[in-house]
């Protein structure tokens, strides 16, 4: 069901939406929502009101002093604020929720959300909350847009949040907020711990992959491997921390994938190749059983995207294996792809079909599955990666390096420290910051380029 024109011109003119938390997100949906002709209060700190209303002032929508303020006048409130803010925010103003006024949030997990919400706001108000699975640096139409009503005692309400949202010309999905928390840590955990990891390792090593002058990060799955990782870097700690300290669904995976690494690593130490072989294989069947060939995403249109101004073109030659063209070997120091076959293994140690929940998968977690498929599906780049595991050296520093970093990501997420967390982030992002002007253009591009290929 649809609401009218006629139904949606009358909320325009008699309706308000009001956020709280003008971060990244909230900015987003403030901009989206008033340029789209909705009448938009919004807020951030008290502290900084002077500042929002002179940075804000030519923006289509109000700032108003604080979150009093916005919940008194707004008929849908949505709170876009840092998880581990959320209940004290919410138990500061959501008593001053608008009599029969809609209530919702953007967190990425929702468990401590509602608990928040059910405990603070007034039993009148209705909680119909929302999570756009993407970045506020991404391009809203067409990603997944999970909507959960969670209490809501009019007909229309949901009709009215859907028209409210339906600017961003996303994709809707309706959940509950339990199954929105698994599948997000089923879609999110593991590949946030993996790129986290790699930045983490690099940064120990004092090391920008692109600018190495051995050929040891040539090619487009090392391409895929630094700009995701360095976009990650350029965000709010927050937005990661949120997802993998609040949400007990992640835990377990992040936990299993820096298992997955460091017993994978150990083979390969002990030169245990026929357990190593035996165990991908495994994996390799679980994961891409129903997939095979059909992948998301192909080395070769990734090569362009390289931030070092020294990376040649790589010959090209064909794989006898698949009949697919692929990077030539000989020019690529093969490299033992450990953040890669982890990601597979846990996927497989945990009974994770990562193909169940595409539907409500995020732009980065679509992309790691490609370049996951195109190593595990293409005989050849596999058979060079466990060569390379088992035989060669040249990545022995960077993967111990790099359990140690998914062993470390794993301690903190268990101990549930958002300050250590933001400790360890922000001493990352120190190392990377100068370059993520440069990167983020970048991977900009290529993230529309895969996207646009994996349609």
């Amino acid at each position: 069901m649809v609401a009218s024109i006629e139904q949606i011109s009358k909320w325009k003119r008699e309706k308000t939406i009001g956020i709280i938390g003008l971060g990244d997100m909230g900015l987003l949906y403030a901009t989206k929502f008033s340029n789209a002709g909705w009448k938009v209060v919004a807020c951030d700190r008290e502290d900084l009101f002077e500042s929002m209303t002179a940075v804000h002032a030519d923006a289509s929508f109000e700032v108003l002093l604080n979150g009093h303020y916005v919940s008194r006048v707004s008929d849908y409130i949505i709170y876009s604020v840092e998880a581990a803010n959320l209940d004290k925010i919410v138990s500061a103003y959501g008593p001053s929720s608008k009599v029969g006024a809609i209530v919702g949030g953007q967190t990425s997990c929702k468990s401590p959300e509602i608990r928040a919400f059910e405990k603070y706001l007034p039993k009148d108000v209705e909680i119909i909350t929302v999570h756009s699975l993407h970045g506020p640096k991404v391009n809203t139409e067409g990603q997944p847009l999970v909507i959960i009503d969670h209490r809501s005692f009019k007909k229309e309400s949901l009709l009215f949040v859907e028209s409210v949202v339906s600017c961003l010309k996303s994709k809707h999905v309706y959940l509950t907020y339990e199954e929105h928390d698994r599948i997000t840590a089923d879609t999110q955990a593991v590949t946030h711990a993996a790129f986290l990891s790699m930045g983490s390792a690099w940064a120990k090593l004092k090391v920008y992959p692109w600018l190495a002058e051995d050929n040891k990060w040539v090619g487009g799955l090392e391409n895929v491997k630094v700009n995701i990782s360095l976009r990650i870097y350029s965000n709010k700690w927050h937005v990661y921390a949120g997802l993998a300290i609040t949400n007990p669904h992640a835990h377990q995976q992040i936990l299993q994938y820096a298992t997955s690494a460091t017993e994978l690593f150990s083979m390969c130490l002990d030169n245990r190749r026929k357990d190593f072989v035996e165990r991908l294989m495994n994996a390799k069947e679980f994961v891409f059983n129903s997939h095979k060939g059909k992948l998301l995403l192909d080395d070769l249109i990734l090569e362009e995207y390289s931030l070092s101004k020294l990376t040649k073109k790589s010959e090209i030659s064909t794989d006898p294996h698949s009949g697919r063209d692929s990077p030539s070997i000989k020019q690529m120091l093969p490299n033992s792809h450990l953040a890669l076959l982890a990601i597979v293994d846990s996927w497989y140690q945990l009974g994770i079909n990562p193909y169940d929940h595409m539907i409500c998968s995020t732009p980065l977690f679509r992309i790691f599955l490609g370049v996951s498929e195109y190593l595990f599906l293409t005989p050849a780049i596999l058979e060079q990666t466990i060569n390379a595991a088992m035989n060669d050296q040249s990545f022995r520093r960077d993967d111990l390096e790099f359990v140690v970093a998914a062993r470390e990501w794993s301690s903190l997420v268990t101990f549930g420290n958002f300050d250590l967390y933001k400790r360890q982030f922000e001493s990352v992002q120190k190392f990377f910051e100068p370059m993520f002007p440069e990167a983020n253009v970048i991977g900009n591009e290529m993230i529309k380029t895969i996207l646009k290929h994996s349609k």
